[in-house]
C-alpha cells in the first residue's frame, strides 16, 4: 500500500471575501465529530480524493453554498449546549483564512475547535502559509492525515484510519513536538 500526499491543495478562498466560507453542509448538533456536543461545518472542496472518503460529495471545488462566518458564529452562540466547533470537509485548509476567523470567534466564546485535515502536522507547520498558521493557532485539536482505506478502523476515537492522529495543537506548538491525544 502506498499513498501519496499532494504538496498543496489549491486555495479556493478569496482574500476579498474572507468572512465567508463555501460549505457543503452543517450539522448543528453532533456527537461524532470530536469530543462533546459540537457544531460541525463541512467545507466544500478537497484535493486529496482519498479512496473510501466519508464525504465524497464534498471533494469537488464546485458546488456548495457561500455562508458568512457571522451567521455560523451566531448559530453557535445561540446554542448554550455546545462544547465547540468542528471544521471538516472537504479540506478546511483550502479555506484556511475564513476558517481561522471563524475558529477564533468560537474560541472567544470559550468553546473549543477541532479541525480535520488530510495534511499531516509536519507539512502544515513546515510551510510558510500565513492562513494555515492562523488556522492551526485557532485550533485546539487537529485530526491530521489522509483517510487510508486499508488502515480503516471503526474502533478509533474521532477518526477513520489508524494513520490519523488527534493532536493537542497548543501543546504541540509550544513544545515544538507532536503531542497526541487519545492514542
Amino acid at each position: 500500500m502506498k499513498f501519496t500526499i499532494q504538496a498543496a491543495c489549491t486555495n479556493t478562498s478569496d482574500p476579498d471575501k474572507e468572512e465567508a466560507l463555501t460549505i457543503g453542509g452543517i450539522e448543528g448538533e453532533s456527537i461524532v465529530d470530536g469530543p462533546g456536543f459540537r457544531y460541525a461545518v463541512f467545507v466544500q472542496g478537497c484535493c486529496f480524493s482519498c479512496p473510501g472518503c466519508h464525504n465524497p460529495q464534498l471533494q469537488p471545488f464546485t458546488g456548495g453554498r457561500r455562508i458568512f462566518i457571522e451567521e455560523i458564529a451566531a448559530a453557535i452562540q445561540a446554542n448554550p449546549l455546545l462544547d465547540g466547533l468542528t471544521l471538516s470537509g472537504g479540506e478546511p485548509f483550502t479555506q484556511a483564512g475564513p476558517c481561522a476567523s471563524l475558529a477564533r470567534r468560537v474560541q472567544n466564546l470559550g468553546l473549543t475547535v477541532v479541525t480535520y485535515t488530510g495534511y499531516c502536522w509536519e507539512v502544515l507547520v513546515s510551510g510558510d502559509n500565513r492562513d494555515w498558521r492562523r488556522l492551526l493557532e485557532a485550533t485546539d485539536i487537529l485530526v491530521d492525515g489522509p483517510f487510508i482505506h486499508e488502515l480503516r478502523n471503526i474502533d478509533l476515537r474521532f477518526r477513520g484510519s489508524s494513520n490519523q492522529r488527534l493532536i493537542d495543537v497548543r501543546r504541540s506548538l509550544a513544545e515544538g513536538i507532536v503531542r497526541v491525544l487519545y492514542p
